[in-house]
């Protein structure tokens, strides 16, 4: 039975979990699932906010049916194209014969091309707004928050904002979609990963669309990933705000390192004792070949100090190294302190490359980086050591 209990007076969470996908976008872990939300406002007019993942249109249209019984849906309003989002529409479609989709130019451009619909369209562009009856719905553009055609939609009567992908987080809902009946602990790292993989590109355009929703007297946020946000409103716009303008959250330092047969590892145990000798506590340690790039991300959005070790390998960089370089670059993170070390046995390329990419970044280079050749001496163990006291150094003179 479709527990009907309603976010607002007839405005009710039709969403689906899902605990079988063990890779969103097929490339990126998912130990805790992920939520696919859509919201049903039921007025003089009836409004579904987004739809679900086509795998689980059966389920999400069961849900739908237990509230209407009989009646129609009006309208379908699309914030965003995205599959996992926009999958059901044509199925949805296919039920309700008469409902209108609403959107923006470039929401119908991609509806054409995914499901082939060009008819019972009703266009809405920046400020233009939708009666449903007692409820007003006002539409603001969000493109690039994480693709061109996103929108969010604002219900005037109890203040709420059905934001898209904005504020999502990775993670199912277990037993309630309210924030203000489940511990959130468990979000708060699959948020940041999610913004950090997800929308971490597009700081410029998050921004903005922060800007837009400044001055609305928001009190409820209908994610489409994620617990529904009522008593976490403050913190969740205030880590957006932060991660969109590659802030870090704390102090705190992230050592990524590649090590092939343990000479760069125990370089990374000597950076490591180095920076908590110089009074940092906020230590947190990636083996690249065992942590999904994902979480590393995820904790340089977090942390302020990043630290990189690689071997060279076929006169280059170890390769899974050069994947969360490649991560990194894409997405543009600003604002951080940097160095590098590594290991090599006849020709050393990787802490030239390492070192470079503080340039490509425009990050400080913190220190002189350190590179090993074969095994490692006190020499190197104590350079290392002090490598990693002066990104404390550094680090202590922005936060004394």
């Amino acid at each position: 039975m479709y527990n009907r209990k309603p976010i607002a007076e007839n405005i009710f969470h039709v969403g689906v979990n899902d605990r079988q996908k063990s890779l969103f976008e097929n490339y990126l872990p998912l130990p805790k699932g992920v939520a696919y939300n859509s919201y049903l406002i039921v007025d003089e007019k009836i409004a579904l906010v987004d739809t679900v993942d086509i795998s689980f249109a059966d389920v999400y249209l069961t849900k739908i049916e237990a509230i209407l019984g009989e009646r129609s849906i009006d309208y379908l309003i699309v914030n965003h194209m995205e599959p996992d989002h926009a999958g059901s529409i044509g199925l949805l479609r296919q039920k309700y014969p008469n409902i209108t989709i609403v959107g923006n130019a470039k929401t119908f451009d991609m509806l054409n091309g995914y499901f082939h619909i060009h008819t019972q369209l009703h266009e809405v562009k920046e400020g233009d707004t939708l009666s449903l009856g007692k409820r007003t719905l006002t539409f603001y553009t969000a493109p690039m928050v994480h693709w061109p055609e996103v929108m969010v939609a604002y219900e005037d009567r109890d203040n709420i904002l059905f934001s898209a992908d904005a504020f999502g987080t990775f993670g199912t809902i277990d037993g309630d979609y309210s924030d203000a009946c489940i511990n959130t602990d468990c979000f708060w790292d699959e948020m940041r990963r999610y913004y950090a993989c997800i929308v971490g590109k597009y700081g410029t355009p998050t921004q903005s669309a922060l800007k837009k929703i400044a001055s609305l007297p928001v009190k409820i946020i209908c994610s489409t990933h994620g617990p529904v946000w009522q008593q976490e409103i403050v913190k969740v716009i205030d880590l957006y705000d932060k991660w969109s303008r590659y802030e870090a959250e704390e102090e705190g330092v992230v050592i990524a390192f590649g090590s092939m047969y343990g000479n760069t590892q125990q370089l990374t145990e000597a950076v490591a004792e180095g920076v908590v000798a110089g009074g940092i506590k906020n230590v947190v340690i990636h083996n690249v070949s065992k942590t999904d790039s994902s979480f590393i991300l995820s904790d340089v959005f977090r942390y302020k100090g990043l630290i990189i070790g690689c071997p060279t390998y076929m006169g280059g960089v170890y390769p899974l190294v050069e994947k969360l370089l490649s991560a990194i670059e894409c997405r543009g993170i600003k604002n951080r302190l940097y160095t590098c070390y590594g290991s090599f046995t006849w020709a050393g390329a990787a802490v030239k490359r390492l070192t470079a990419f503080s340039q490509t970044m425009n990050w400080e280079l913190v220190g002189t980086p350190v590179e090993n050749k074969q095994a490692v001496t006190k020499e190197k163990y104590q350079s290392g050591f002090e490598l990693g006291q002066e990104m404390a150094k550094r680090l202590k003179l922005l936060h004394p």
